[in-house]
């Protein structure tokens, strides 16, 4: 993942965010209400500005009442989702466009990070180089309905393999072990779960980026129909506290990685939460000019390229029109 001077220089981009991180937030909203935040993940570090909520209130200075109900997979967030347990997804594109295939009535209405984050990782010492090497191995994910095992997929593809071809193990998040200790022969992974990975020792790696093959947005937030319809106010406050504590934890990622210490499950070491959080604040920045005042904007190319290779691969059955199930009109600044 590139780093944050890369996409902007210092000076702007430290401008811009430190402008958006603390914009209207000096006198607090009328209440909006309550909205349940499922996710793809336990409370980890690389989402620290959500759970830095107690201690900051991005999302109370918008008059937000905010919840997060933690899960194991983008799958897991849209079960919640459609349920009813929760009012928001935070999930990835895959799990997205394999729940509109089915007939769910989905929108998404943030882009959380437009850079693929995913990746495949295997020791040097195995031999595994390119995707064809994958043939025949096994290979660690999160869940069966997170995005390590939609983008492993993704990748075999580009070596005109299936899931057939290999043998997928579900290692749980902290995969690199299975890896180290043999168990695999090769994991799914992103690159925060690479980059802790290689803090912990795993030793020399070869890394397939996904993102060399297809750079479509890791996560997105999502919503039902009907909540759409009938709740537009809240979302619209719900996505500007989100934005607001994006922009705080892209302008102050030391005060973020000592908030992880207190909140996030894996946080116990500060030098290791800045890592993650500084991957995770360059795969929030779209591309182009003028990212730090765009965070949130989709785009639409890279989305449809993706929702087509899920339709090549088998994991959609009819093409998907991304145009019409994405709005970007609650979008601070829209």
């Amino acid at each position: 993942m590139t780093d944050l001077p890369l996409f902007l220089s210092r000076r702007s981009w430290i401008g811009g965010i430190t402008a958006l991180a603390f914009a209207g937030l000096g006198n607090a909203a009328p209440a909006q209400g309550r909205v349940r935040l499922a996710g793809w993940s336990k409370p980890i570090s690389e989402i620290t500005n959500i759970l830095a909520e107690p201690d900051k209130g991005f999302f109370k200075a918008r008059g937000v009442d905010l919840s997060y109900l933690p899960g194991a997979g983008g799958g897991d967030a849209i079960r919640n989702l459609l349920s009813g347990q929760a009012d928001v997804a935070f999930t990835d594109p895959g799990s997205f466009f394999m729940a509109l295939d089915k007939g769910a009535k989905l929108v998404a209405i943030y882009d959380i990070y437009p850079q693929n984050v995913f990746n495949v990782v295997s020791l040097k010492s195995s031999g595994i180089r390119k995707p064809a090497d994958l043939k025949g191995k096994k290979i660690g994910v999160y869940s069966l309905s997170s995005g390590t095992r939609q983008n492993l997929l993704v990748l075999l593809h580009q070596a005109g393999l299936k899931e057939s071809d290999v043998q997928i193990v579900v290692t749980g998040l902290l995969n690199f072990a299975p890896l180290m200790q043999g168990q695999v022969d090769a994991t799914a992974a992103t690159d925060t779960g690479l980059a802790v990975g290689l803090r912990k020792g795993i030793g020399e790696v070869d890394v397939m980026p996904v993102r060399a093959h297809l750079n479509m947005s890791s996560d997105l937030f999502v919503v039902r129909e009907e909540t759409l319809r009938e709740r537009k106010a809240l979302l619209r406050a719900f996505l500007q506290g989100y934005r607001d504590s994006a922009a705080w934890m892209m302008a102050r990622p030391e005060e973020a990685a000592v908030l992880a210490g207190k909140h996030a499950i894996d946080g116990t070491q500060r030098d290791i939460n800045l890592e993650v959080i500084r991957l995770r604040n360059a795969a929030s920045l779209p591309e182009g000019k003028d990212a730090a005042a765009r965070l949130g904007s989709f785009d639409l190319a890279a989305l449809q390229k993706g929702a087509d290779a899920y339709q090549a691969l088998g994991l959609v059955q009819r093409r998907i029109q991304v145009s019409e199930v994405v709005d970007a009109s609650l979008l601070p600044g829209a």
